[in-house]
């Protein structure tokens, strides 16, 4: 894969402050550390960004995530190692992130209701935008997640 363009963030250095203001934000906010690395991470399982999924997983684990929790939560739905809390954010972000095909739900929205403040429930949606255009900025420009050299394609 060769990225579209190199270093796109010099381009537009005052959007990419704008960003990293919004990423402030988030460590700043209510929302628990592993919380918020499952919503990133289960965003950028569905929009493919490899970068992301990199990042996230990687930093999750970091901070004592499990293994296991990583691997099944792309059946989130199926497992019994998440929280309602974490359900609640899991959905919705699935809910935004498919926004045009789910038009994000009522029954999403009451879970997400009864889990998290309104100040939590902003901050949330929020991070879940987020996310999603760092996806499309690396997807886009087809950004290249670090190689592990031992296990890299030849």
């Amino acid at each position: 894969m060769t990225p579209r363009i190199a270093a796109p963030y010099k381009h537009v250095p005052e959007g990419i402050k704008a960003m990293m203001a919004l990423e402030a934000s988030f460590k700043a906010s209510t929302l628990e550390h592993a919380l918020k690395e499952l919503v990133k991470l289960r965003a950028s399982q569905i929009n493919g960004c490899a970068f992301c999924i990199h990042m996230h997983a990687s930093d999750a684990r970091a901070h004592g995530e499990t293994e296991l929790r990583l691997y099944m939560l792309n059946a989130w739905r199926e497992s019994p190692l998440y929280t309602p809390r974490e359900r609640a954010a899991l959905a919705w972000t699935e809910a935004l992130t498919r926004v045009s095909e789910t038009g994000a739900p009522d029954a999403d929205y009451a879970l997400v209701e009864a889990a998290f403040s309104e100040a939590e429930r902003v901050q949330l949606t929020l991070l879940i935008g987020a996310i999603n255009l760092w996806n499309r900025l690396q997807v886009g420009f087809r950004a290249a997640h670090p190689l592990e050299m031992a296990h890299a394609a030849a």
